[in-house]
């Protein structure tokens, strides 16, 4: 594992495609239980190098029902993007994660890590990957179908505060999704 983390955050494959350079970002532990895919690390987390060290992270941590201390746990949490490095600016908020990252590393990792119960999905990109044509017409439908994708997966819109909107136009997130997604956090940890 170490060797194959040491690869991805070595990785410049796309480097010519990002405005701040690469700087892959990935936690993994052959022990991990939870896989979380994101979409791609925004301008905090390239100049921290911490996943999910932003609003969006502390959000999800909130649905998760977690604590910091676990989520970065790496023997508990494995956090692997669907893009690892930032993809830059795009009208309506980040670009979509670069193509070329998870068909040359999710595999890998995944092979790395026989422990994981429980696959957690933010977002399209993540969805639309895993899920192919099981994948609803859009994410609102995705998500509102999460127990179609149990036990492996678990599906999630993104986090962000942009998402506020969604959120209150999707009130059955909160009284049907996020309770049974931390039950199953809980069962696992």
């Amino acid at each position: 594992m170490e060797k194959l983390l040491s690869n991805i955050r070595a990785c410049a494959i796309c480097k010519e495609h990002l405005v701040l350079g690469p700087r892959p970002v990935v936690v993994a532990h052959a022990k991990a239980k939870i896989a979380i895919i994101g979409q791609a690390p925004g301008t905090k987390v390239h100049a921290s190098g911490i996943p999910w060290d932003d609003a969006s992270g502390k959000q999800l941590r909130k649905w998760m029902g977690i604590t910091d201390e676990v989520f970065y746990d790496e023997k508990q949490v494995a956090i692997i993007p669907m893009g690892f490095c930032y993809p830059g600016k795009g009208k309506t908020g980040d670009l979509p994660p670069r193509p070329e990252c998870a068909p040359l590393w999710h595999e890998q990792l995944f092979n790395k890590l026989p422990n994981v119960e429980l696959v957690v999905l933010i977002g399209i990109y993540a969805q639309k990957y895993y899920l192919g044509k099981k994948a609803e017409k859009n994410l609102t439908e995705t998500v509102r179908v999460f127990e179609n994708y149990l036990p492996q997966y678990f599906t999630l819109p993104h986090p962000s505060p942009r998402n506020r909107f969604w959120l209150t136009k999707n009130p059955w997130f909160n009284t049907s999704v996020l309770p049974e997604l931390k039950k199953r956090i809980n069962k696992i940890l």
